[in-house]
């Protein structure tokens, strides 16, 4: 996606008269489109600040739907409530979207096709949500749902990170402690070790052997390091097959598996409830859910349950073809197809797989966390006592 740039620029109206205005927007081209779309003619322009996709956090978005639905639900006009956001906002980039926004909708054009303008900062949900409210006359309610599923889903997320990011880090110590051990602390004993004139302990010997090796390689390896973890990068960025491929791996894992399947069925189920409580089409649904997963493999099964209930399958028959659905979400949603209550069956389950992955992460962080004090220790200790060990043997080598 294009980057977005903030633009301060000067234009004639129609009556001649010269205006000033700010707009964010990808290129000055754009920019120009933009003023002869509003019957102006460009002076001079000027490029400021550049916001990438991810300079727009999900707080930001959140936060903002969530004042947006306050607003309306206390009786303000739409363009008006953009307007009080605007002038309140501390950030540049987003009072200058809101304020894009309120002339987009005071110039008649839907709020929903405004979101559509600007693709990198608001996925499509967000859009296919906001034209629900505008048709049912509940847009207050729909920026009220949509809210809490992105904040509820975000929690998640952190939560999942937070109990995969503790265990990584504490083994990203423990190889830290023992290299600076190795390469700056053990070698300061050699000396020492040399003047005994006598044969050093078999453990010694060997972390010796290891740190002169460290030593030897540790740069080149470093760098060779460094270079295949790039490679590999733009490798499985350009490939969907190894992108498919490392995903089924991981489906395998035995830890890290139930979290990751836990927290793509939540997000999955939770805006399949979101949309189907606002009144989208099952296709519909799935097609807003395929847009807002980051992992391949979860897409193409969304596209393929898409290709099935367009063929006339109802969702419990289209779950049963994909291992990565459980046969309980296919039971469980064919009651609620069957007695009329699909968007109640999916908060459930939605729910269920939220409240199964956190307690999943929290497992994983109470276990993991004695057994990686467990390995540093044993780390650490061993190189402590390979160093000392000489020492203690001094008395014997003077006699």
């Amino acid at each position: 996606m294009a980057n977005l740039y903030h633009f301060r620029w000067q234009a004639l109206d129609s009556a001649g008269l010269l205006q000033n205005g700010e707009s964010l927007i990808s290129t000055p081209d754009a920019l120009l489109h933009q003023l002869a779309d509003r019957g102006m003619m460009a002076v001079s322009w000027k490029r400021g600040k550049c916001w990438r996709a991810r300079d727009w956090k999900w707080q930001q978005k959140s936060n903002l739907i969530q004042q947006l639905a306050t607003l309306l639900k206390a009786g303000l006009p739409l363009a008006e409530s953009l307007a009080l956001l605007a002038e309140g906002h501390p950030d540049i980039g987003w009072r200058t979207l809101l304020r894009g926004l309120q002339q987009r909708v005071l110039a008649g054009v839907p709020f929903s096709q405004a979101l559509r303008d600007w693709p990198q900062i608001f996925p499509p949900l967000f859009p296919a949500l906001m034209q629900v409210g505008e048709l049912t006359g509940q847009l207050d309610e729909c920026c009220r749902q949509l809210a809490q599923q992105q904040t509820g889903q975000q929690l998640l997320r952190q939560k999942v990170v937070k109990a995969l990011r503790y265990p990584l880090f504490i083994m990203l110590v423990a190889i830290a402690v023992s290299a600076g051990m190795l390469l700056f602390v053990l070698p300061e004993f050699v000396s020492v070790y040399a003047s005994f004139d006598a044969p050093l302990p078999a453990l010694t010997a060997g972390v010796m052997a290891l740190s002169a090796l460290l030593q030897a390689v540790a740069l080149p390896l470093l760098l060779t390091c460094g270079a295949v973890a790039i490679l590999v990068q733009q490798f499985y960025r350009r490939s969907p097959g190894w992108q498919r491929q490392c995903q089924l791996w991981l489906l395998r894992l035995p830890l890290l598996a139930p979290l990751w399947r836990g927290s793509q069925l939540t997000q999955i189920y939770d805006i399949l409830q979101l949309t189907q409580r606002a009144g989208l089409t099952l296709l519909q649904s799935l097609q807003a859910v395929e847009v807002t997963l980051a992992a391949r493999l979860w897409r193409e099964a969304i596209g393929e349950l898409q290709q099935h209930i367009a063929a006339g399958a109802p969702l419990h028959q289209a779950l049963l073809q994909h291992q990565l659905f459980t046969p309980l979400c296919a039971q469980l949603i064919k009651v609620g197809e069957e007695v009329g209550a699909l968007d109640v069956m999916l908060s459930r389950l939605a729910e269920w797989h939220r409240q199964n992955t956190l307690s999943r992460a929290e497992s994983l962080a109470a276990a993991l966390e004695p057994m990686m004090m467990v390995v540093i220790g044993g780390i650490v200790g061993t190189l402590v006592i390979a160093m000392y060990l000489p020492v203690f043997g001094l008395g014997d080598a003077i006699r």
